[in-house]
């Protein structure tokens, strides 16, 4: 039998569509309910379905005021706050197409955005880095949008552009991940296929307002279906989310693997009342970490893998556990496949992990790259460039890369990307980049580099803070008299990790 799941197809998208208008479907009828509880010491700060929908509408309105069409790219420089989705959903329920965006990029890093996207308007935190643009709408001016008389939803065909992330490719170039309003129809597999999510559910996630992550998971699924979600306000100390979890009677907490490292590291009791279960995603979940949680909270952990160009399409749930080794299986409605280069291989060998041609919370395309989308299609398969398994009952073991892909704290890190910020550096003559294991399950980033001697690792670091975003920074340096390479000369980026062990103490 061949390594291919199919259920059937999930029930059609409807058009016409728009996707803010989806996730606030449930505002008219349930306005005084809580959609969005943001966490403090001291309480909470509480937004109620009927307010969110007039903030977002009110800035929909704010923005077609600011002289922005259908169609327009606005790129999100926003900070960790609730202005970042009210302007996200803001700017979708108008038509506009938005870029969230990490508050941690460098200006250089903006700057190659710009030129590539174009955008009619900057959506701008003056606190948050950015290349200068003439069409910059400030913090304070998004703020007073929200009173305005509401926009209408403007809807229209489901395969239209609706926003674009970015994501590194194995090129080192960031890729502009285009998708179209169907996205947020395609999540709803998500619901039953990971999160067993309900409407009474209280959902808590842990990142940041501005990751996408969290804007998905975390507000924008809860929401679909009339839940609450709970956010701890920006700076919040890890030490002070069981006690938040607690008091807010969370239902559900999601997390990257690394803030439940964290977790479960400062707390010595997390058996939570109200908790049903865990979301993990952003990495691989390690069997340690998730007898750890198993044990210090009495309650199932359920992880997720997926991508920028479909985000999370396979995972275990309550309905579905993950047996032994795997991960979990492909969510109801989705048509994944474990791709050979003759296509799908028998059950139980290794391949690619694909998703189909037409799931639809596959991305449109590359913005600007339709070439580059195309090449990764086999037939009628979208390669992930993830390797793995699938067994008789459609359980997929995650097996790694079949790249060199770097994870720093659930966010995926193209060495090339790196490489090529400090290949720029004085003295340095060749380098290669590598996340390693510092202690169990914890990695980071590490630059090996050649040259005539070692360099000050100070004014490396200062260099790299100013050129590459935090996530992509690395936090050691190793300076080798040569780097491994192949027999063709091909930096061997695999073989880094054993030169950190013998380059430390």
């Amino acid at each position: 039998m061949l390594s291919v799941f199919d259920h059937g197809p999930p029930p059609a998208c409807p058009a016409p569509f728009n996707l803010a208008a989806h996730v606030l479907r449930h505002s008219d009828d349930q306005q005084d309910k809580v959609a969005l509880s943001v966490l403090r010491s001291d309480g909470a700060l509480d937004w109620t379905y009927g307010a969110l929908k007039s903030a977002v509408l009110g800035t929909a309105a704010g923005l077609q005021k600011a002289g922005l069409k259908p169609g327009d790219i606005a790129l999100m420089r926003l900070g960790n706050t609730v202005d970042f989705p009210i302007a996200y959903l803001g700017a979708i329920a108008a038509g506009i197409v938005p870029v969230p965006t990490s508050s941690q990029l460098t200006e250089p890093e903006t700057e190659r955005m710009l030129a590539e996207l174009k955008p009619a308007a900057i959506l701008r935190d003056p606190d948050v880095a950015c290349a200068e643009h003439p069409g910059q709408i400030s913090l304070d001016d998004l703020a007073g949008m929200r009173a305005l008389h509401p926009a209408e939803f403007q809807f229209g065909d489901p395969d239209r552009l609706a926003y674009i992330v970015y994501t590194s490719g194995t090129s080192g170039k960031p890729r502009a991940v285009a998708h179209a309003h169907r996205a947020i129809w395609a999540r709803q597999m998500m619901v039953d296929g990971w999160y067993g999510l309900r409407k009474t559910d209280r959902l808590c996630h842990a990142g940041a307002f501005n990751w996408t992550y969290t804007l998905g998971t975390g507000l924008m699924d809860p929401w679909a279906i009339g839940a609450t979600a709970l956010i701890p306000e920006a700076g919040t100390d890890l030490d002070a989310l069981p006690a938040l979890l607690r008091q807010h009677r969370a239902t559900i907490f999601a997390a990257a693997p690394g803030v439940f490292r964290k977790l479960l590291k400062s707390a010595d009791d997390l058996h939570l009342q109200d908790l049903r279960h865990g979301l993990c995603a952003g990495e691989k979940l390690s069997r340690h970490l998730h007898a750890q949680w198993n044990e210090l909270t009495g309650t199932e952990m359920y992880e997720a893998f997926g991508m920028s160009e479909c985000s999370t399409f396979i995972s275990s749930s309550p309905t579905h556990p993950a047996r032994g080794e795997a991960l979990g299986q492909p969510q109801p409605g989705r048509r994944v496949a474990i791709m050979g280069p003759d296509g799908p291989v028998s059950h139980g060998q290794e391949g690619t992990i694909a998703i189909h041609r037409s799931d639809p919370g596959l991305m449109l395309t590359y913005l600007n790259a339709p070439n580059e989308a195309e090449a990764r299609m086999q037939g009628n398969w979208f390669l992930t460039g993830d390797q793995g398994a699938m067994a008789v009952d459609g359980q997929i073991t995650y097996l790694g890369r079949d790249d060199d892909m770097m994870n720093a704290g659930g966010y995926r890190v193209s060495p090339v990307e790196v490489e090529a910020a400090l290949t720029k550096y004085p003295g340095i003559t060749q380098v290669g980049a590598a996340a390693v294991e510092v202690k169990q399950d914890t990695f980071v980033i590490t630059a090996f580099y050649t040259g005539p001697e070692k360099l000050d690792e100070a004014a490396l670091r200062t260099y790299v803070e100013a050129n590459l975003a935090r996530y992509k920074q690395p936090r050691a340096f190793i300076h080798l008299p040569e780097l491994p390479t192949g027999g063709n000369g091909k930096l061997l980026r695999r073989a880094l990790p054993a030169y950190f062990k013998a380059n430390t103490p």
